[in-house]
């Protein structure tokens, strides 16, 4: 697994957290992902093969597997933006379950960040930002 395909594991790993992939946190998903390097210079296809990739991946390891999986291949840095990547699709859908909450609890743990960063803070300020738009 590359760093590419690690950071959009985690990101896949996010929507798919709850245990379905609608269409709305698939197009977020995919708006995420190609405005960041190397993403924006991937084509078409390249992108298709890659989401392809990454859900064999997650049938076969399940989400903490795939996550698991892809946080070894990640820097600190990245890590850290993966983790914030991952807040945001979570918050950004407006229905927040708690198997996402779960899901984002158990990656503050594994995550392996940079000195002087909190993974529990970075969670906070998407949920803070996403407050006013949260559906019980």
């Amino acid at each position: 697994m590359t760093e590419a395909e690690a950071f959009a594991a985690i990101a896949l790993a996010a929507v798919a957290a709850d245990g379905k992939i609608r269409l709305d946190e698939s197009s977020a998903l995919r708006k995420v992902l190609e405005h960041r390097r190397p993403f924006r210079e991937m084509s078409e296809q390249a992108l298709c093969n890659l989401a392809i990739k990454l859900m064999k991946s997650l049938e076969s390891y399940g989400v903490r597997g795939l996550m698991d999986r892809a946080l070894l291949k990640l820097s600190p840095d990245m890590q850290e933006s993966a983790l914030a990547v991952a807040a945001h699709l979570v918050y950004s859908d407006r229905w927040v379950k708690p198997q996402e909450t779960e899901f984002l609890n158990y990656l503050v743990d594994q995550v392996q960040l940079p000195q002087g960063s909190d993974g529990a803070s970075i969670v906070r300020a998407f949920e803070i930002f996403y407050r006013d738009t949260l559906r019980e």
